[in-house]
């Protein structure tokens, strides 16, 4: 997804050129039964250009805020997917399934009718802070080279290592018997990138001895996005395809809710736009590097003294006849 030169113009198969679509990053209100490619996929056809790309990847049973990038916004989808998120969860004990979620084969069930609210609690509570966490067999996780689902679905067993994961905070919020040998739990759990749902489901029902795994999953914020302010793929990628409106987010809006803000002189923004270096920011990380006119420059870090360009963005070319 990396852009290519400066001045390029990428024709769509429907003649659009790229260039014509302002760069933005779509907050997008994920259904159920889609994937993320899906959602992408969607958004291309609506926009016509092919430089979109998504931010965090949902499972196909999972809803909610999926944060996509078109065209040069693409170079800003690495940075967004490792912030922390938040999701709205329910957790059923007393069923185990070979994908971790309702969506998979039953593997085994164990009645979850003797346990009380209080043990539930705990073995959730078991569930926060640093953990080493296994994903799901059926994860998107590489294995060689290729998918851990790819992998299963060949039949091969797959074992993956685990990952430093941390869970900042589990909310319980219902706890409810939907049937005498099971248990439902709503939660809402704030994680860092890379925590499985799943997985806290499944050690949790493991714990209990009686087995678990996830009905249902919402993400509901990402970093400094909200799940309030998205919508759906066709609406928001029309809104941009109109020139602005909610789910919409330019390229200064979106590096100056991640990053700290640098705004830069005249002489400043040009030396960024040739490569060259400028005084030191002083941040710790990437600062977004505003021009007067208010365009995001690039992404800078410190180097010693100096601040270099980690990311650029080149100023836009005007349109074909313009």
């Amino acid at each position: 997804m990396a852009d290519g030169a400066g001045g390029e113009r990428r024709v769509s198969p429907r003649g659009r050129a790229d260039a014509d679509v302002a760069p933005a990053v779509l907050l997008v209100d994920k259904p159920g039964g889609m994937t993320s490619h899906d959602v992408v996929a969607r958004a291309r056809r609506v926009l016509s250009v092919r430089r979109v790309g998504h931010a965090g990847t949902l499972d196909p049973m999972a809803t909610g805020l999926l944060t996509l990038g078109v065209g040069a916004a693409t170079r800003l989808l690495g940075y967004l997917a490792g912030h922390d998120k938040t999701y709205e969860a329910t957790i059923r004990l007393g069923l185990s399934t070979v994908t971790d979620d309702r969506e998979g084969d039953v593997l085994a069930t164990a009645s979850a009718a003797h346990l009380d609210e209080a043990a539930i609690r705990a073995a959730l509570a078991a569930q926060t802070g640093p953990l080493l966490q296994v994903p799901s067999s059926v994860s998107a996780v590489k294995v060689a080279g290729r998918r851990s689902y790819d992998r299963v679905r060949a039949g091969e067993e797959v074992e993956l290592a685990p990952r430093a994961v941390t869970v900042h905070r589990l909310d319980v919020h219902r706890i409810a018997r939907p049937a005498p040998d099971l248990v439902d739990v709503d939660v809402t759990v704030l994680c860092t990138a890379g925590t499985y749902i799943r997985a806290i489901a499944r050690d949790t029902g493991a714990a209990l001895g009686v087995g678990g795994h996830l009905t249902a999953l919402r993400r509901t914020t990402s970093g400094p996005f909200r799940v309030t302010d998205a919508g759906p793929v066709e609406d928001v990628a029309a809104a941009l395809a109109a020139g602005g409106g909610p789910g919409v987010l330019g390229l200064t809006e979106v590096a100056t809710a991640v990053f700290p803000r640098r705004d830069l002189t005249a002489p400043e923004t040009t030396a960024l736009g040739y490569g060259q270096r400028i005084p030191a920011t002083g941040a710790d990380g990437p600062t977004a590097a505003v021009a007067p006119d208010g365009r995001l420059v690039a992404l800078v870090e410190d180097a010693g003294s100096s601040a270099r360009v980690a990311v650029g963005f080149p100023a836009p070319v005007a349109p074909s006849g313009a």
